[in-house]
């Protein structure tokens, strides 16, 4: 069995865009194995994700008595990438399952597409540097939330959240997955 894309939705204002991004990986041919924070279930119903991706999207860890839900995906998409789940993952902080799927595919190389949105009053934060060092050094790609560009990470401009929304385009997504290298495994 193919392993699905790990699609997991923190919560920032691009996650009301996350059902349309979803949708768009589908459509290209992506299978979605879809984790939703407690925070992104604030911004986007996780039902429309579950009928976006036409799989049951996760919004807990699974139970010790439970069988997994889908296999571990080789790749993910983070969208969007909070400050609080960056700094989580680069501390190996695994307390949800969405940093679960985040801190699980770091540890074996998978190749991780992250679209930050974290604000220009965030990125001064002392350990914020440290952490965009050590994601960027494991390979993570940072997608720019403005233009679609992978590169370096930036930040989003405080008070900005809602045209940076509204000029999201679902596309930009999809090309920066085609251009991940293939799984290390």
């Amino acid at each position: 069995m193919v392993p699905p894309l790990g699609f997991v939705v923190c919560g920032a204002p691009l996650a009301a865009r996350s059902a349309e991004v979803a949708r768009t990986l589908v459509g290209a041919g992506w299978e979605l194995a879809v984790g939703v924070t407690e925070a992104a279930a604030e911004w986007i119903d996780p039902q429309l994700l579950t009928e976006a991706s036409e799989h049951p999207a996760t919004v807990r860890r699974r139970r010790p008595t439970e069988h997994r839900r889908s296999p571990r995906p080789d790749r993910v998409v983070a969208f969007p990438l909070t400050f609080n789940t960056a700094n989580k993952i680069a501390h190996g902080i695994m307390d949800n399952h969405v940093t679960g799927t985040l801190c699980d595919a770091l540890a074996i190389g998978a190749p991780i597409v992250a679209t930050l949105m974290v604000s220009t009053r965030l990125w001064g934060h002392p350990v914020w540097s440290m952490t965009l060092t050590r994601l960027g050094d494991a390979g993570v790609r940072f997608l720019d939330p403005r233009t679609g560009h992978v590169g370096p990470p930036t930040p989003v401009e405080s008070g900005t959240g809602r045209q940076i929304v509204d000029g999201f385009d679902p596309a930009w997504v999809v090309n920066a997955v085609k251009s991940l290298p293939p799984p290390t495994q």
